[in-house]
């Protein structure tokens, strides 16, 4: 049996998906970038109740209809009701990564009048087998080996019902992640020196630096898979990213061995009740660890966020990761607030 059969196996059956059918929907359509206000505008009222803290920006959701590996055409379904109202899309990702694992993100929301009825789970349905499709069609591109097939849903833990129309379709509870919060005006650590490494601030002209570095730091973290360079140019490049407030160490010779980068979105402030900057990203490339690049790097950003007059640095962490983060930032002087949870179905 070759590998494209073996995958073909474990995918199981790969059909393209058939559009779902509820009596509260009278029109199911695939997404085109003309829907970018509607998935936004129910992504707005979800967020209101599922997370209240932080809304998703119009813009995350724009960019996706830019990035080269998504066809919302193949990827995304909305549905409408009889008076044209869209109330629920659900979308169906493959990451375009292809360093033995393959990867789809199901993301989505139902508005929140619309729930228990039903119609999330109609919606998952189809993403599900719209991500069976994606993993069928690239099997048999890849290179003969081990390879994870893998479909993963994220949810808030306020959000139990998403556990309940995931588990029939073969997902399990993997992991935890919990949002800490830092209260600004709490005095802020004095950033440690590291000997043989400098604290610099962000510039877009290491761009490319710190995406290989920070690909090196997530190589054993979980679920983490290389970012793709036009992925990360969304990023860095987007409207969010603060080069003021991010860090990064460098080597004697210049190298990026550690980086701390922070955005602020200042639609999440009145969500929140403070001003704040959020903390995308901490990593310290393998070969440096242990020499205390972590928390220098931090420190060097939070004093910056606290110079900038913020009042609050959030940040969200993995709480079994392998760095043990979840102390290094409480030492910090960030608190534990909510929590979500990933769930994935293996096959």
């Amino acid at each position: 049996m070759n590998a494209a059969q073996n995958l073909t196996e474990r995918i199981g059956p790969a059909h393209a998906p058939v559009l779902p059918e509820h009596d509260a929907i009278a029109l199911w359509r695939t997404a085109t970038v003309d829907d970018v206000d509607v998935i936004h505008g129910i992504h707005a009222a979800a967020d209101a109740v599922d997370h209240p803290t932080w809304v998703t920006p119009r813009e995350d959701i724009a960019d996706t209809f830019e990035l080269s590996h998504i066809d919302h055409t193949r990827d995304t379904i909305i549905g409408f009701t009889a008076d044209g109202t869209a109330i629920v899309f659900s979308s169906a990702f493959l990451h375009p990564s292809r360093a033995g694992t393959l990867t789809v993100h199901i993301g989505g929301a139902v508005h929140p009048q619309w729930r228990r009825r039903g119609i999330g789970s109609a919606a998952l349905g189809w993403s599900h087998a719209r991500a069976r499709e994606q993993l069928a069609e690239v099997a048999p591109t890849l290179d003969p080996g081990e390879w994870e097939l893998e479909i993963k849903v994220y949810a808030e833990e306020s959000t139990p019902d998403v556990i309940a129309i995931a588990e029939p379709l073969g997902f399990a509870i993997e992991r935890w992640f919990t949002t800490m919060v830092r209260d600004m005006a709490e005095a802020l650590p004095t950033p440690p020196a590291v000997d043989g490494a400098t604290i610099v601030p962000y510039s877009p002209d290491r761009a490319l630096d710190v995406l290989a570095a920070r690909n090196d730091a997530f190589r054993d973290h979980w679920g983490s898979l290389p970012t793709s360079e036009e992925s990360w140019r969304k990023f860095v490049d987007g409207e969010f990213l603060r080069p003021d407030l991010s860090r990064l160490a460098l080597d004697a010779d210049g190298a990026v061995i550690a980086l701390c980068l922070a955005s602020v979105n200042e639609a999440d402030w009145e969500a929140l009740g403070a001003t704040h900057a959020y903390i995308d990203l901490i990593g310290v490339v393998r070969a440096h660890r242990r020499r205390g690049l972590a928390p220098a790097v931090i420190a060097a950003s939070l004093e910056a966020i606290g110079q900038a007059g913020l009042q609050k640095a959030v940040l969200d962490v993995d709480t079994a990761s392998p760095t043990g983060a979840n102390t290094l930032y409480e030492g910090l002087g960030f608190s534990a607030t909510e929590r979500s949870l990933a769930l994935v179905h293996r096959l």
